[in-house]
């Protein structure tokens, strides 16, 4: 399985945060984690170029999905 090109930020953070209630708390919670992630934070500043898109690109991803423990596999079965 390949992962996409881009995705929208705020399908990823459902998939990541399946518990919340809407997607506002969802992109709430995936904005603090990078926050409060030195480590996660300094590889999107490093990999982002528009730091104000709606999406992230594949590099993104992986580096989230990386962060999170999270495989290909896992991510496209969420």
């Amino acid at each position: 399985m390949i992962l996409p090109r881009t995705i929208l930020k705020q399908k990823l953070a459902i998939k990541l945060y399946p518990q919340s209630s809407n997607t506002i708390s969802a992109m709430q919670l995936l904005r603090k984690e990078i926050k409060l992630s030195q480590e996660l934070s300094t590889k999107l500043d490093k990999l982002t170029r528009n730091k104000r898109a709606h999406y992230f690109t594949h590099k993104e991803l992986e580096a989230i999905l990386e962060h999170f423990c999270i495989s290909q596999e896992e991510f496209e079965g969420l």
